[in-house]
C-alpha cells in the first residue's frame, strides 16, 4: 500500500488512499463519490419527465393491458368451452346412464313379477327380458364405476349396487325355482326380493341416489359453462378506454386526428370484446335451450318411465300376493297420481310437465300418446280390480297379462298392452329430447370454439399496433 506523509514535519500524519490516518491513530472515513450516472430510479424519473419518456411508459402500459385482455379472454372462454364439452360428452351421458340403471332394475322387478302370474315355467320372452334388464344394469354400473372416480357419492352408491345386485338375483332365482314346482313359497321369496329392490338403502334407492349425484354434476358443469366472464369484460373495457385516452392525448398534443397504430389496436380490441359478448351470449342461449328443452325434459320423462315401471310391478305384485296386496295397490295408485295427476282426464303430474317442456311436435306427440294410454290403463285396471275383489282371480290375471278369463273367453284388452304402449312412447320421447339436447349443447360448445385463438391473435396484433403507433410519435423526437 502506498503511503503519503502530509502536514509539517512535526504532524506525523499519513495519507492512505480512501482514508486519513492521524498521528493519534484515529481513522476518519471519507465518503466515496457516486460512480457513473445517476441511480436507475432517478434516471427513470428524469426520463418520465420528458415527452419521449412519457410516450414509452404509455406504450408499455397499453401493450400490457391489451395482452392481459387477450390472455384472460382466451383463458376464461377456454374454461367455459371445456365445461360445455363436459356437459355434452361426460356429465349428461352419465346422468342418462344412471337413469337407465334405475329403469333397467325397475323393469326387471316388474317383469319377473309378471312372469309369476303365468304360473309354473315363466314364458321365454319374460325370462329373456329379465335377463337383458339385469345384464344391462350390471354393464352400466361397471361403466359408471369407471367414469365416476371424482365423486365420492357416486362411488358409494355404485358400491351399494354392486353388492346388492347378486343378492337380489339370487332371491329371484329361488323364487322362480319354487314357482316352477308350484310351491307358494315362491311368492314369498319374490315379495322379499321386491323389498330388497325397493327398501331404503336398497337397489332402487342406490340407483336414485346415483342419478341425483350425476344430475348434480351435470348442473355444476352447466353453471361453469354459462358463468359470465367478468374479468375479461372488465379488462376489455379498461383496455379500450386506455387506447381512446391515448388517442385523445395524441390529438390534443399534435392536432392530428388519427394515429394508425393506435386506431388499429383500438379496432382489434373492440372486435375481441364484441366477439366475446356475442359469442358467450349465443353459447349461453344454446346451453339454456339444451337444458330447458333437452336435459330437463329427459329428466322428467325418465322419472315418468320409472313411475310407469313401478306401477306395473305393483299391479303384478298385488295379484301375486293373493288377497294380501293392498299395500301394492295403494302404491300403484300413488304412482299413477304422480304420473298423470289426480285429474281424471290425466292432464296433471309428470306427463303434464313433460308436455310443457316439449317445444316441438316430434317431442309432444309421443307424450300425448303416453297420456292417452295411461288413461286407458287406469280404466282397464279398475275393471281388473273389480274382478279380483269379486273373487274372479283368473279373469283378473287375464286382464293384466292376457289369456282366457274364467269363462274361457280370450281377453283382448289388457293392462299389459297399455303399459307397453306407455313405456314405448315415453322411450321415443326421451330419444327425441336427448337428440335436441345434443344439438343445442353442441351448438353452445361450438360457439366458443374459435374465440380463444382469435382473442389471442387479435390481442397480439393490437399490442404490436399500439407499440408501432407510439413508435411513430417517438420517431418525431429523433
Amino acid at each position: 500500500m502506498t503511503q503519503t506523509r502530509t502536514g509539517g514535519p512535526g504532524e506525523g500524519a499519513l495519507r492512505v488512499p480512501g482514508r486519513t490516518v492521524r498521528a493519534a491513530g484515529a481513522v476518519v472515513p471519507r465518503a466515496a463519490a457516486p460512480a457513473g450516472a445517476a441511480p436507475v430510479a432517478a434516471r427513470l424519473r428524469a426520463s418520465a419527465a420528458t415527452e419521449p419518456g412519457r410516450l414509452r411508459v404509455i406504450g408499455a402500459v397499453l401493450a400490457l393491458l391489451v395482452v392481459a385482455f387477450g390472455a384472460v379472454t382466451a383463458w376464461q372462454v377456454a374454461e367455459r368451452r371445456a365445461a360445455a364439452g363436459n356437459v355434452l360428452d361426460h356429465s349428461a351421458p352419465l346422468s342418462a346412464s344412471a337413469a337407465e340403471i334405475y329403469r333397467s332394475l325397475a323393469d326387471a322387478d316388474a317383469t319377473v313379477a309378471g312372469g309369476f302370474l303365468v304360473g309354473g315355467e315363466e314364458p321365454a320372452d319374460v325370462r329373456t327380458r329379465y335377463d337383458q334388464d339385469i345384464s344391462r344394469a350390471a354393464n352400466l354400473i361397471t361403466q359408471a364405476a369407471a367414469s365416476s372416480a371424482g365423486s365420492q357419492e357416486a362411488r358409494t352408491q355404485i358400491a351399494a349396487l354392486n353388492s346388492q345386485l347378486p343378492t337380489y338375483t339370487g332371491l329371484v332365482a329361488d323364487a322362480q325355482a319354487d314357482n316352477r314346482q308350484g310351491l307358494p313359497l315362491g311368492g314369498a321369496y319374490l315379495r322379499y326380493a321386491d323389498q330388497q329392490m325397493r327398501k331404503q338403502g336398497g337397489l332402487l334407492d342406490a340407483a336414485d341416489r346415483l342419478y341425483r349425484a350425476e344430475n348434480a354434476r351435470l348442473g355444476a358443469d352447466y353453471s361453469d359453462a354459462k358463468a359470465l366472464p367478468y374479468a375479461a369484460w372488465a379488462l376489455g373495457v379498461v383496455a379500450l378506454a386506455a387506447l381512446v385516452w391515448a388517442q385523445r392525448r395524441h390529438f390534443r398534443r399534435t392536432n392530428r386526428v388519427f394515429n394508425r397504430g393506435l386506431l388499429a389496436a383500438t379496432g382489434a380490441c373492440a372486435v375481441v370484446l364484441l366477439w366475446l359478448v356475442v359469442g358467450h351470449t349465443v353459447a349461453r342461449g344454446d346451453l339454456d335451450d339444451s337444458y330447458g328443452h333437452g336435459a330437463k325434459s329427459a329428466q322428467v320423462l325418465n322419472n315418468a318411465r320409472i313411475a310407469v315401471l313401478q306401477a306395473r310391478g305393483d299391479e303384478n305384485l298385488t295379484l301375486v300376493a293373493r288377497g294380501s296386496g293392498d299395500a301394492y295397490e295403494q302404491t300403484f295408485r300413488a304412482g299413477m297420481d304422480r304420473l298423470a295427476g289426480t285429474d281424471p282426464h290425466g292432464t296433471g303430474g309428470e306427463l303434464a310437465q313433460a308436455l310443457a317442456l316439449a317445444d316441438k311436435p316430434a317431442g309432444r306427440a309421443p307424450v300425448e300418446s303416453a297420456a292417452a294410454a295411461v288413461r286407458q290403463w287406469r280404466e282397464r285396471h279398475t275393471a281388473e280390480r273389480a274382478a279380483d275383489d269379486g273373487g274372479d282371480y283368473t279373469t283378473a290375471v287375464a286382464q293384466v297379462i292376457g289369456g282366457k278369463d274364467s269363462k274361457g273367453d280370450q281377453v283382448a284388452q289388457t293392462t299389459g298392452q297399455s303399459f307397453q304402449t306407455v313405456d314405448t312412447q315415453l322411450g321415443r320421447a326421451v330419444d327425441q329430447e336427448l337428440a335436441e339436447f345434443r344439438s343445442a349443447a353442441g351448438n353452445g360448445r361450438d360457439a366458443l370454439a374459435v374465440l380463444p385463438y382469435g382473442a389471442g391473435l387479435l390481442a397480439a396484433f393490437a399490442a404490436g399496433a399500439a407499440m408501432v403507433g407510439i413508435g411513430r410519435r417517438l420517431a418525431e423526437y429523433r
